[in-house]
């Protein structure tokens, strides 16, 4: 079954939070893809982390799973669906722009509808995560004492909190995807190999540097003094420059098919 979405032109009359609604709905399409293969894969992560702790704790024991589960506060398991987000935003930009603007949808009313779409994914995402996480941490990692949701990054017993650090750290793996995909969009394979290349090499320096001052310890101290949540907050600099960035590349971008 093959679901049309009709984008109104600009010779159309259609008003622009119409064109903006529109863009978005284009976007969701694929909604397996989209809002449950995400939820599959973390389930068969999930469940082999489930099968890890049972073997520990029976060959182990409970004193042996309680010392594994305070290094599970460190599991990066559930990270994956973070960097799927992102690869979904750059698939976003890179094949959707150019059908949009077929149809007669300006790049604003595509970047504005996009961006609705990155929200509400966000939004969706988050709330699923704190669910998990509240549901860890009050059975005690799911009566095993793992740790899979309840991790140090995103530690904290206020769900609003909770779904607040989600929501952040979505955010910006969608909007820094969206703005890697808006170089491609704009130079193709030249941008790409540019922007990768100066990213590596600024972690690099940025790493050397503090490596020489030997600053790592006050680079710890930072996210301490922080916290998860000031952590997060901060990811909204990177993400709000990010978001500008697509956009103004997207804005001169002349997309081929």
């Amino acid at each position: 079954m093959t679901t049309t979405i009709q984008l109104p032109t600009r010779s159309s009359g259609g008003d622009e939070l119409q064109r903006i609604v529109n863009v978005a709905k284009l976007h969701i399409t694929a909604r397996f893809a989209l809002l449950v293969l995400p939820w599959l894969i973390l389930a068969i992560i999930f469940v082999a982390n489930l099968a890890i702790w049972m073997l520990i704790r029976t060959a182990a024991g409970d004193e042996a799973m309680s010392e594994a589960g305070e290094g599970m506060q460190f599991s990066g398991a559930s990270s994956f669906i973070f960097v799927y987000m992102m690869v979904v935003a750059v698939q976003a930009v890179n094949a959707t722009f150019p059908f949009a603007l077929g149809f007669g949808v300006t790049r604003r009313d595509f970047y504005l509808g996009s961006s609705l779409v990155f929200v509400g994914l966000s939004a969706y995402f988050a709330a699923g995560l704190t669910f998990l996480n509240w549901v860890e941490r009050s059975t005690n990692g799911w009566g095993l004492g793992g740790r899979m949701f309840d991790v140090v990054y995103f530690s904290t017993e206020n769900l609003l909190t909770q779904f607040l650090q989600f929501f952040l750290v979505f955010l910006f793996f969608f909007f820094v995807g969206a703005a890697t995909g808006s170089v491609y969009v704009r130079w193709k394979s030249f941008g790409m190999i540019v922007f990768f290349a100066a990213l590596g090499f600024a972690l690099i320096g940025a790493a050397a540097v503090i490596t020489l001052t030997e600053s790592w310890g006050a680079v710890g101290e930072w996210f301490v003094s922080n916290g998860p949540l000031g952590v997060a907050l901060w990811l909204l600099v990177p993400t709000v420059l990010s978001a500008l960035a697509g956009f103004q590349l997207l804005r001169r971008a002349t997309p081929r098919n």
